[in-house]
């Protein structure tokens, strides 16, 4: 009789645990499925247009390859910042771009425009450049403080032609980049130094670097103004970047700046 009671008091146990490691399984299985779904969540439109956004902001210097190229690279300083929104999320940046001798006489000034690429595209982000209508105004735009600066209702209004726009996409898994496109093949209207056309390719990297790649071709496609061997590479400024200043790098000789003006479209 006391066996019996034993035996039975075993079987219950047996089951109880049982059903106790079926729950604690199925919980389990409940659970890895809702940090599955939080982790693989899809990134949205609008977050690529941040990441975008952000990867584009900042102070960014090619002196490492004017280093490995001086014949034919430059030393140049990209310095781009928020600068107003626009009433349907669109993020507007300013942006320009110096010799780094020469940081407070930007040879280009531009707005960026990035917003979602609409939706029956191919591609994530897009990037439209625009001439600013008082470009002296803007000139070391964020260096200055911010109520120094064109208000976001003003930097609206001096919104000004449209230039370019590239359509990135995000690269595949394993590449160096995380965004990369280009404008299209016949790119847009250029009359700079004899083109009529240019185009523009950019890729936003991993490491918080910017390769850009602007250049100008006349009416037989010959490339007329702009980098010939690839795109520059712009990586972060360093908290050294103010050293050694009076390194050669940062002061190209006189005897070349007719180069210098045909690899860029300077500013009036």
């Amino acid at each position: 009789m006391g066996l019996g009671s034993s035996s039975g008091s075993d079987s219950d146990d047996n089951e109880w645990g049982r059903a106790r490691r079926l729950v604690l399984k199925t919980l389990v299985v409940i659970g890895g499925a809702i940090l599955l779904k939080r982790l693989t969540k899809s990134t949205t439109r609008w977050d690529h247009t941040r990441i975008v956004a952000r990867s584009l902001s900042g102070e960014k210097y090619s002196r490492e390859q004017a280093s490995r190229d001086p014949d034919n690279y430059f030393n140049l300083r990209w310095l781009s910042c928020p600068a107003a929104e626009m009433v349907d999320g669109s993020k507007v940046l300013y942006f320009e771009k110096a010799f780094w001798r020469t940081p407070h006489k930007p040879f280009r000034q531009r707005f960026f425009m990035v917003k979602p690429c609409p939706k029956e595209m191919k591609c994530d982000v897009e990037l439209s450049t625009y001439a600013i209508r008082d470009a002296e105004e803007y000139k070391n735009f964020c260096d200055r403080p911010k109520d120094q600066r064109p208000q976001p209702e003003e930097v609206i209004g001096d919104i000004a032609e449209h230039l370019t726009t590239i359509h990135l996409k995000r690269c595949d898994r394993g590449k160096r980049c995380l965004y990369q496109g280009s404008t299209p093949p016949d790119g847009f209207p250029n009359s700079w130094n004899g083109a009529t056309y240019c185009t523009s390719e950019l890729s936003v990297m991993r490491n918080n670097e910017i390769h850009s790649w602007d250049r100008g071709y006349d009416d037989d496609g010959n490339q007329v103004w702009g980098v010939k061997g690839c795109p520059y590479e712009f990586k972060p400024a360093p908290a050294s970047s103010f050293v050694d200043e009076f390194s050669p790098l940062n002061f190209p000789p006189q005897s070349i700046q007719k180069r210098i003006e045909g690899s860029f479209v300077l500013q009036e």
